[in-house]
């Protein structure tokens, strides 16, 4: 029978990744989530063991190490994409605030003020 002690002695041969999503499945609950820690070690015959110790490393990383969060990796296939850049990625145009990003472009509004805009012609101003 597959109980919680099988199911964390089958993930500690394998690695530590898999180990510890077994273990916080495990740890509240544990028959209840049986199951779920059953089918995190399923996945081991399709894709082998180094997909899916990546695959629950990654899940780990992202802060939700369940069972359809690692499917979801491996259905995926991103257990070997690289971690996303951290920073700006090149985004410069809201650096300086939305004053700085539009200062140029937007004329100021005067109450009841007439503006020289070149959309208006000479009839539109003569009618107000």
């Amino acid at each position: 029978m597959r109980t919680p002690i099988w199911c964390r002695g089958q993930a500690s041969q394998v690695g530590d990744a898999r180990r510890e999503v077994i273990d916080e499945l495990l740890e509240v609950n544990a028959l209840f989530r049986l199951r779920a820690a059953q089918e995190v070690l399923g996945p081991r015959k399709k894709y082998g063991d180094a997909p899916l110790e990546a695959a629950c490393r990654k899940a780990i990383t992202v802060g939700d190490p369940s069972y359809r969060t690692v499917k979801g990796i491996l259905v995926a296939g991103t257990e070997t994409d690289p971690e996303p850049e951290t920073g700006d990625g090149g985004a410069s145009a809201f650096l300086h605030g939305p004053e700085g990003l539009f200062a140029a472009t937007v004329p100021t509004q005067i109450p009841g003020g007439v503006h020289d805009d070149p959309g208006r012609d000479d009839a539109e101003e003569a009618a107000r």
